[in-house]
C-alpha cells in the first residue's frame, strides 16, 4: 500500500474513530499519518532545493558560455595582432636586409675608387639616399660649354673602367650649374648648358660600352646646389656632374605601405 492511500486510510479511519475502531490501532495510524507528512514536507523541500540548485547551474553555465565566448575573441584578436606584428618584422627585415645591400655597394665602390677620390677627380658620398659619384665639371668641359675635353674624357674613361663591372645595374647622368646665367648663343639657361652635359657623358658611356637601356640623363640647371652660390669656392662645388646608382625596387621598401587609405 503507497503512503498516500496509507494516509487516505488514516485520515477515514480518524474520521471513524467513533465507530468502533481500537484505540491502539487509532494511534498507530495518527503515528503513521504524522511519518508521512513529514516525509512528505522532506520531499518537497528537497524538490525545492533540487529547483533552486538547477536554476543556479543554470546560471553559472550562462556565465561561462559567455566568458568562453569573450575568451575566443580575445584569443582571435590576439592571433590577428600577432600576425600583423610578425609581418611588421618582416618587412623590417627585409628593408634592413635592402639597406645593408646599398651599404655594402656603396663601401665596395667608394673602395674601388680610392685612387680617385685620392686625387680629387671624384667624390663618392650618399645624397638624398642615394649613392652619387661627383665629379667637378671643371675637369669634364671648358667653362660655358657641354663638350668633354681630353682631360675629361681621360677622368671619365677611369671611372667608366669602374663602371663597367656593375652595367647591370641603372644609373642616371645629373648635370648641375652654379647660379651665375649662361652667356651663350648655344644654351639659352643654365637648365639646357646641365642637360647638354650630362648628355654628353651619356653618350661617352654608350660609346665606351655600358649599355643604354641602363644609363640615363637630367639636367638641374642652378636648383640642386651642395653649397650656397655665395663664393667662388662654393660655386665650383656647385658646378658638377652626378653620377647617380638608381635603386631596384626590390631594395626599396613597399610601395603599397605608403599609399594612403
Amino acid at each position: 500500500m503507497s503512503r498516500h492511500v496509507a494516509l487516505a486510510c488514516a485520515l477515514a479511519l480518524v474520521t471513524t474513530a467513533a465507530c468502533g475502531v481500537k484505540k491502539e490501532t487509532h494511534q498507530k495510524v495518527l503515528d503513521e499519518l504524522t511519518a508521512t507528512q513529514a516525509e512528505l514536507d522532506e520531499t518537497r523541500r528537497q524538490r525545492d532545493q533540487l529547483k533552486s540548485e538547477n536554476a543556479e547551474l543554470s546560471d553559472r553555465l550562462g556565465i561561462t558560455q559567455s566568458e568562453k565566448g569573450e575568451a575566443a575573441e580575445r584569443a582571435a584578436k590576439l592571433a590577428k595582432e600577432m600576425k600583423a606584428t610578425e609581418a611588421e618584422l618582416m618587412e623590417l627585415r627585409k628593408q634592413r636586409a635592402a639597406a645593408e645591400k646599398r651599404l655594402q655597394a656603396f663601401r665596395d665602390l667608394k673602395k674601388r675608387f680610392a685612387k680617385l677620390v685620392d686625387t680629387g677627380k671624384l667624390k663618392v658620398t650618399f645624397r638624398k639616399g642615394q649613392m652619387v659619384l661627383e665629379l667637378p665639371s671643371g675637369i669634364l668641359f671648358p667653362s660655358g660649354q657641354a663638350k668633354l675635353t681630353k682631360a675629361g674624357e681621360n677622368a671619365l674613361a677611369e671611372v667608366l673602367n669602374i663602371l663597367l663591372e656593375f652595367k647591370d645595374r641603372r644609373f642616371m647622368i645629373a648635370g648641375h650649374t652654379d647660379t651665375d646665367p649662361i652667356k651663350s648663343r648655344k644654351f639659352k639657361s643654365n637648365w639646357d648648358l646641365s642637360t647638354a652635359r650630362a648628355l654628353s657623358v651619356v653618350q661617352f658611356m654608350i660609346k665606351a660600352g655600358f649599355p643604354a637601356a641602363n644609363v640615363g640623363a637630367a639636367g638641374y640647371g642652378e636648383f640642386d646646389p651642395v653649397a650656397p652660390n655665395d663664393s667662388e669656392q662654393n660655386k665650383q662645388l656647385n658646378r658638377r656632374i652626378e653620377i647617380i646608382l638608381v635603386p631596384d625596387l626590390s631594395e626599396l621598401p613597399s610601395l603599397t605601405e605608403t599609399e594612403p587609405s
